[in-house]
């Protein structure tokens, strides 16, 4: 009965949400309150009814229900409590219904922030999200139903695929989902605002937290999915370029984009037309992943469907949503007002600079990921886009981008000193010249670029903490002046002090991987390998079972130089009920960096195929990213997002405005 009353749920949600999404536009076009409030209420009514169909399909999966084809086909009687939560979104069905359930709390919070929104932009706000909803629930119901049953009901399921019964896919995919789904509400806010006729400021100090906070939960879902990759699927490596961490990738470049923009817009009241561009232009590239990960147009460890019948619905809403926002965009946008102007060489005109660094790269990743696919659809001729072309196009265009942050965050708002911003920074700058030399001296082969990669992440974290000294220090006398510049200075100059640092930390991760050593060898018990500074010695390789697997454990004895650390368990694992094998990698932290075994097969002497790798600083690169989230969130707590937007007058016809 859970079943059906979680199905049931769903239809449910989907009428509602077609009320969400026509009548709010409806109560502010007759002006009527009551009408247009009726969008909160049926919002927060969707979430909690597709909250109800999401835990009735969790119950289904710890039950091990196997007569929902769903639950017989990614889990089994076997597996691990977790790795049964995990099922629910491991697979294209249940990941759906989470992105709805993400998808309706986005609209329920907003519904909610009565305070911090007026009242014509909340309406307009949860109509648009809730077309949004529309949509993808009529997508689960119609092509991707999670509650159908299968008669007669096997004795047993299939099995999760073992390559996700892993921690790491109980954190990755809701993290990454939030951050895919929050941005829905930014291009709702948009559309909103261009069909209200008004995007000011109060719009701007609206939307800026919403996505502030899907910012900083793809940037830690992406970092998840990052580590995973590295220590799961046993290659070693920390970023592929594969296209669906590209798909990924894009909408994370432009929501960057997206935060700096509406920062300018919030205090000068300029790049309106950019900024209401940029909200559009994030979630589409979302849609764009979700059509890459689920229509079957290429083969990945990521992807999750190959149904034509899902991706050309999902094509359906990718040209609706993208192309019905555009027209919009292309009607509404030349009839808003000017905003305020200011000097080239300013605060606003650095966060222009650093967004159009950003949109370029943004191509460069979007050409890359989708000129492949396009050319194989219309000529059938198959190409590989890898590596080597995004690091001769992305690169390039990211780093004079790092290198003039610290310059831009020194600048004063309207008008700055170009020259007093250099000399601010010119100890960071030393300090860095000085790293990349030492680097040089101490280091052995590798690129040219490696040193100076080393020292640009250096000096965007010494230019983070000199900008932060600076406006604590500056004036103040004495330590306890010192630690009340330091209370009273807002959330977000901390908040954006530790995500610039964040992006030097993971430069130096990246730069130092061009030391990186690899070995391989076969090893039998008592013989030892080495790469870098790491040397291994086999101890042993002995069976093992697991609650649904079967294993392979070798244990090795690391060291480094003459230091003896501790041992290194690596395995080769077994899934029984679906016969596949995984690598279960060996993995060392000795402080940044890591000693890393993978597994290969044994031989037919006896010897086991062994990979070692040396990975200097590898840490930095997620340690980074953590700190860059940490710093989002820190704004997110900043004492203007926790007022009420100040709010603006009732707004006069679209027409009645000068255009820009």
């Amino acid at each position: 009965m859970i079943v059906e009353i979680g199905h049931f749920a769903l239809a449910l949600a989907l009428g509602v949400a077609v009320v969400q999404s026509l009548v709010p536009l409806w109560g502010v076009s007759r002006q009527d309150r009551a009408l247009a409030s009726v969008g909160s209420m049926a919002a927060v009514t969707c979430f909690l009814l597709v909250a109800l169909s999401f835990g009735a399909l969790v119950v289904s999966y710890v039950r091990s229900d196997f007569s929902v084809e769903n639950v017989a086909s990614n889990s089994h009687s076997t597996q691990p409590l977790i790795y049964k939560l995990t099922s629910v979104w491991g697979n294209h069905e249940g990941s759906m219904l989470l992105w709805v359930l993400i998808l309706t709390l986005f609209g329920a919070m907003v519904a909610l922030s009565r305070r911090s929104l007026p009242a014509r932009l909340r309406a307009g706000t949860l109509a648009a999200q809730g077309l949004v909803t529309v949509a993808f629930l009529a997508f689960t119901l119609l092509t991707s139903n999670p509650f159908r049953r299968l008669v007669p009901a096997p004795a047993e399921g299939q099995d999760l695929n073992p390559i996700l019964q892993d921690l790491g896919l109980a954190i990755h995919p809701p993290l990454l989902y939030v951050g895919y789904v929050g941005f829905s509400i930014t291009y709702a806010f948009a559309v909103a605002a261009l069909i209200d006729g008004r995007i000011d400021a109060v719009w701007a100090r609206a939307v800026r937290p919403w996505t502030l906070l899907a910012w900083v939960f793809l940037t830690l879902g992406i970092a998840m999915g990052s580590y995973w990759a590295y220590y799961e699927l046993g290659w070693g490596g920390w970023w592929f370029w594969d296209p669906v961490e590209n798909a990924s990738l894009m909408p994370w470049l432009a929501g960057t984009a997206l935060i700096h923009s509406t920062v300018v817009m919030e205090k000068r009241d300029s790049l309106k037309v950019w900024t209401i561009l940029l909200a559009i232009l994030t979630f589409s590239l979302s849609l764009l992943g979700t059509f890459i990960v689920r229509s079957g147009v290429l083969t990945s460890v990521h992807s999750f469907a190959s149904d034509p019948q899902r991706g050309l619905f999902i094509l359906g809403i990718l040209i609706f949503f993208v192309g019905g926002s555009l027209a919009l965009f292309a009607w509404r946008a030349p009839l808003l007002r000017q905003g305020g102007l200011f000097a080239p060489v300013s605060r606003e005109g650095a966060l222009v600079v650093n967004n159009v660094f950003i949109a370029t790269s943004c191509a460069t990743v979007f050409i890359g990921t989708l000129y492949p696919l396009v050319l194989e659809m219309v000529t059938g001729d198959k190409i590989s886009v890898g590596p080597p072309f995004f690091n001769a196009t992305f690169v390039p265009v990211l780093v004079p981008l790092l290198l003039v942050l610290p310059l831009g965050q020194s600048l004063a708002w309207k008008r700055g000193d170009l020259l007093g911003a250099a000399q601010r920074n010119a100890a960071a700058f030393g300090f860095a010249v000085i790293v990349a030399l030492a680097t040089v001296a101490v280091t052995q082969g590798g690129p040219v670029i490696a040193p100076l990669g080393i020292g640009l992440g250096v000096f965007l974290v010494t230019g983070a903490i000199m900008d932060l000294g600076e406006r604590i220090v500056a004036r103040a006398s004495g330590w306890p002046a010192i630690l009340s510049r330091a209370r009273g200075l807002p959330r977000s100059a901390w908040g954006t002090a530790f995500a610039h640092a964040g992006v030097g930390l993971s430069v130096i991760g990246i730069a130092a991987a061009a030391w990186s050593t690899e070995a391989i060898g076969e090893l039998k018990p008592g013989e030892r390998l080495t790469s870098g500074r790491y040397t291994i010695v086999l101890e042993s390789v002995t069976p093992r079972n697991g609650p649904n697997f079967r294993a392979e454990v070798a244990r090795f004895q690391l060291f480094s130089g003459n230091r003896e650390l501790a041992p290194v368990e690596a395995a080769k694992r077994v899934y029984v009920a679906r016969a596949m094998p995984t690598t279960e990698a060996g993995i060392r932290t000795d402080w940044l960096s890591q000693a890393y075994i993978g597994l290969g097969d044994t031989q037919p002497n006896g010897a086991v195929a062994v990979r070692l790798y040396d990975k200097p600083l590898i840490l930095l690169i997620w340690l980074g990213a953590i700190v860059m989230a940490f710093g989002g969130a820190l704004s997110l707590t900043d004492r203007r997002f926790r007022l009420a937007a100040p709010r603006r007058a009732t707004p006069s016809p679209v027409a009645a405005q000068p255009a820009e």
